[in-house]
Parts: C-alpha cells; structure tokens; sequence
C-alpha cells in the first residue's frame, strides 16, 4: 500500500509553465508504476501521462506529448509532471497513482492507489 500527496497546482495563464509534485509515503516506491491524470469538471478523468518502474520509460496522452514531461526520483519517492505551454484547455484536477501489478496503461482501472489531487487552473 502506498498513500500519495500531490502539490504543486495553481494558478498561471496561458502559455505558462508549472511543475505537479507527488510525494508517496512508503518504502515501496519504486515497485509501482506511476501515472497522472486529470478531470476537468462535467468530464471523465483522462490519461495525462505515466513512467516505469525505473523511470525510463514513458508514456503521454497525445494531447500532451511536447508539451508535459513525466519523471521520478525513487530515492525521495517522488513523482514530477513538468507542464509547459499551458492552454485554458488544461484546466483541471490533476491526480497521481500508481499500479501495483506494474501496469503500464492508461486505463483509470490499472492503478490502485490515488491521491487527493491538486488543482491547475489555466486562464487569463
């Protein structure tokens, strides 16, 4: 079992850059494959982008790809989603989790564990 927190979500207008952080608590860390989502509201959550076990490889929704760039540091058990050229469009919950089986999808239904998510807002 793992607990996450994400942080790190704000305000910032278009074009804009932040950086989501999600802290796992627990000594498992880098036995789960890690992913972010997001749900903007009225809407389905939605795959935003994942990494390995390792970190070496990942996965982007393809909305995404150029623009986010997913990473992790398993010796401070922390997970990164780099958001640069920020759209209105982007607006949203941003939520981490990780797969115990070692899942490598995008499907909701993959991951085990959630965290409370963050807040992003993208506007003028």
């Amino acid at each position: 079992q793992v607990q996450l927190v994400e942080s790190g979500g704000g305000l910032v207008q278009p074009g804009g850059s932040l950086r989501l952080s999600c802290a796992a608590l627990g000594r498992t860390f880098s036995s789960y494959v890690m992913g972010w989502f997001r749900q903007a509201p009225g809407k389905e959550r939605e795959f935003v982008a994942l990494v390995s076990r390792s970190g070496g490889g990942t996965a982007y929704a393809d909305s995404m790809k150029g623009r986010f760039t997913i990473s992790r540091d398993n010796a401070k058990n922390t997970v990164y989603l780099q958001m640069n050229s920020l759209k209105p469009e982007d607006t949203a919950v941003y939520y981490c989790a990780a797969a115990s089986g070692g899942s490598f999808r995008s499907a909701t239904s993959a991951y085990d564990f959630w965290g409370q998510g963050t807040q992003v807002t993208v506007s003028s």
